[in-house]
């Protein structure tokens, strides 16, 4: 698939590492505790055909800016650094486009700063915390697989991991999100690495405890765009469902046959639903 060319962007908060590819309109992705690299991203990947995309490393992640006080870590400052990479690029708008945490920060995103977008993609997210309500989430203790799930996490966490051990524990935590979970191998067959902020996380992990920004939906103008596989144990459909109840301006897709990875399981419709979204667009 080719390297992402990588450049690091001085702004008005900071210095902050991102990685380019595609042709097209421009479009912002990230992720809220992922560390990308020039192997570039799945989620990502699948928009370089149609877009111009620019991979973030947040705050904290990769070469990017560090966090001077704990709330820097927080949802809403990571969006005003998005946006300062925004304008520091020349862009009045821009797309964004989010998978899980990423998704997110695309709904605080629409929230808050809807005349900067053009279009909002989010995928496999929630608008609230997700856990707590609802049994059919992994991260739920009563789901049959939290304990598993809570303990790779922990470990994976470790930074004296050897790369063998690291890539396998990766790989079974993946597939507990999986709709068909033998299809490993097929999803993830690219060279494609990313690691994961322990800082980013651990802040995040406090935050989601209050998060809920259900009652500000509506706040959302730009079109958006709500994608989510039926299956999705991480954060189950029920929040898109939701989402899209309370944006005015949005779409629902549900993929009968996908897990957390809608864009990677049933990958061809995915890219269909997305290019059918940005033709309606004005």
């Amino acid at each position: 698939m080719g390297y992402w060319e990588k450049e690091l962007l001085n702004t008005s908060r900071g210095t902050f590492e991102i990685f380019i590819k595609g042709e097209g309109k421009p479009l912002c992705m990230t992720h809220h505790y992922s560390v990308f690299n020039q192997t570039g991203d799945y989620f990502a990947e699948t928009f370089t055909k149609t877009n111009k995309v620019f991979l973030v490393n947040l705050r904290e992640a990769g070469h990017s800016e560090k966090a001077v006080e704990p709330y820097q870590l927080s949802m809403l400052e990571s969006i005003f650094d998005l946006e300062a990479i925004r304008e520091k690029l020349g862009f009045v708008k821009w797309g964004f486009a989010g998978h899980s945490t990423g998704g997110m920060l695309g709904i605080i995103y629409g929230i808050y700063f809807s005349n900067s977008l053009d279009f909002n993609v989010i995928v496999g997210a929630a608008a609230r915390e997700y856990m707590t309500f609802s049994k059919d989430c992994i991260y739920n203790p009563e789901h049959p697989k939290f304990n598993r799930m809570q303990e790779l996490i922990e470990i994976l966490k470790r930074p004296d991991l050897l790369t063998e051990k690291r890539n396998k524990l990766k790989a079974e935590r993946t597939k507990l999100s999986l709709f068909e979970p033998d299809k490993y191998d097929e999803l993830f067959s690219q060279s494609i690495r990313k690691e994961i902020s322990a800082i980013r996380l651990n802040f995040f992990s406090r935050e989601l405890q209050v998060y809920d920004v259900s009652k500000k939906l509506g706040f959302i103008v730009t079109p958006t765009l709500i994608m989510c596989g039926r299956y999705d144990v991480q954060c189950p459909v029920i929040y898109s469902i939701e989402m899209n109840d309370k944006i005015p301006n949005s779409k629902l897709v549900i993929f009968g046959k996908s897990n957390h990875y809608p864009f990677l399981e049933e990958s061809e419709r995915f890219v269909d639903e997305y290019k059918l979204f940005i033709k309606e667009q004005p």
